[in-house]
C-alpha cells in the first residue's frame, strides 16, 4: 500500500495524517517515536494488505503537524490527546467507534499505553515496539520503578547531546561526526544500517522534521544537587519521557477491559534496553560520564525487565500479553524484521 497524506484539525492543531487502504477496513493506527514521523512507517506500509484501514499522524512537534508545546507534567498526555481525538473523524475511520489495533514505537509505545488507559473502550489490541518502559526512561533502579534520586536526576531533557541537537535543527546530512541526525540513525535506530537500504534518505528527512526548543525536543532542564547535575524540567519531549512525570504501571494493569497486548523488540536494541546507551546511569559505569557515584546509588535502569514485570501484571490481573524478541534486532523492528512484525500486527488485526 502507498500512503497520502491529509490534515485534520482535531484537538486544537493541525495534524498531519497519512492514510492508506479502504475507510471501512479493519482499522490500524500507527504511532511513531522520538525523532521520526509518520514516514518512518512507511517502509512497513508498503508490506500491508490493502484491506486495511492505516492511519499514521505525526505528532505535535514532528513532520508537517503544528509544533504545539508539550506540556511534560502530563507525560506524555499531550501525544494522546491528539492522538485520541483523530479517532472521532469520519474522514479517517469510517466508525465512530473505531477499535484500532494501535501499534507504538518507542516513545509512540508510551502514547499506545496511555491513549489505552485514557480510552480502554476505543483500543482493540496493542502492539508494542521497543517501547518506553511504563516506569519512563532512566532514573529508576528496580523492576518496580523506585527513584534513583528523590528528583530523578540524570532524565530529562539536560541529558541531550547538544551537538545532536544543534545538527538536528541545522538540518544536518553529513555523515562526519558520531553526533549528526544521520549518524545516530545508522548507529542506535537499527542493529544493521544495511537494514536501511534505500529508505535512509527517506528516514533522515523524517527524523529531521524534528521541532527543537524549550517546548518540543529536547525541551528544559532543571540543575540537581544529584549526580550527574541535571534532573527534568517542566517542557518538552524528553521530560514528558522522564519517569518525574511518566508512570503508568499501575494505571496500565488496572485498565478495563484489557485488550491484547503484543511487545516486540530486538535484542540487540541500544536505545530501550537493561543497558542502554541513552541511560546516563549506565554510560557513568562505563566510565562515559564522569563522577558515576556507583553501582549501589545509580544503577542502570531495568528497562526490559521493568516493561515485562508490568505486563505480567497485567496478564495476572485479566488481561493477555505476547512477547516476541528478535535476535541481532536493534530498535526499530518494523524496519529491521519486516515479515515477522508484519506477522504479529496481522495476527492482531485477525483476533
Amino acid at each position: 500500500m502507498e500512503t497520502e497524506q491529509r490534515t485534520v484539525t482535531a484537538n486544537g492543531i493541525t495534524q498531519a495524517v497519512r492514510v492508506a487502504g479502504p475507510p471501512d477496513g479493519p482499522p490500524v493506527l500507527l504511532i511513531h517515536g522520538n525523532c521520526s514521523s509518520a514516514l518512518f512507517w512507511e517502509p512497513l506500509v508498503r508490506r500491508l494488505p490493502p484491506t486495511l484501514r492505516v492511519v499514521a499522524p505525526d505528532l505535535r512537534g514532528y513532520g508537517d503537524t503544528e509544533t504545539a508545546p508539550v506540556d511534560a507534567t502530563r507525560g506524555l498526555r499531550d501525544f494522546a490527546d491528539d492522538v485520541a481525538a483523530l479517532l472521532d473523524d469520519p474522514t479517517l475511520f469510517a466508525a465512530t467507534d473505531a477499535r484500532p489495533v494501535v501499534v507504538g514505537h518507542s516513545l509512540g509505545g508510551g502514547v499506545a499505553m496511555r491513549l489505552l488507559i485514557d480510552h480502554p473502550h476505543r483500543v482493540g489490541a496493542l502492539l508494542l515496539a521497543a517501547p518506553v518502559s511504563p516506569y519512563g526512561f532512566g532514573g529508576t533502579r528496580d523492576l518496580t520503578g523506585t527513584p534513583t534520586t528523590p528528583d530523578f536526576a540524570g532524565t530529562g531533557a539536560g541529558t541531550a547531546n547538544p551537538d545532536f541537537v544543534a545538527r538536528l535543527a541545522a538540518g544536518d546530512r553529513s555523515t562526519d561526526e558520531p553526533a549528526s541526525p544521520r549518524a545516530v540513525l545508522r548507529a542506535t535506530y537499527v542493529a544493521d544500517p544495511a537494514s536501511l537500504g534505500t529508505d535512509e534518505e527517506l528516514l533522515l528527512d523524517s527524523l529531521l522534521s524534528t521541532a527543537t526548543g524549550d517546548d518540543n525536543y529536547p525541551g528544559t532542564a532543571t540543575p540537581s544537587a544529584n549526580w550527574p547535575g541535571t534532573a527534568p524540567g517542566e517542557r518538552g519531549v524528553l521530560n514528558a519521557l522522564a519517569p518525574t512525570w511518566f508512570r503508568l504501571a499501575d494505571e496500565l494493569v488496572a485498565v478495563a477491559g484489557k485488550p491484547p497486548v503484543t511487545w516486540v523488540r530486538g535484542d540487540a536494541d541500544v536505545i530501550v534496553s537493561d543497558t542502554s546507551l541513552f541511560d546516563l546511569a549506565y554510560l557513568g559505569s562505563l566510565g562515559v560520564v564522569p563522577g558515576w557515584p556507583g553501582e549501589a546509588d545509580c544503577p542502570a535502569q531495568p528497562m526490559v525487565g521493568q516493561t515485562r514485570a508490568v505486563l505480567e501484571r497485567y496478564a495476572a490481573a485479566g488481561g493477555a500479553y505476547h512477547e516476541v524478541v528478535l535476535p541481532g534486532c536493534g530498535h526499530s523492528p518494523h524496519l529491521e524484521r519486516p515479515a515477522e512484525f508484519v506477522a504479529e500486527l496481522l495476527a492482531l488485526t485477525a483476533s
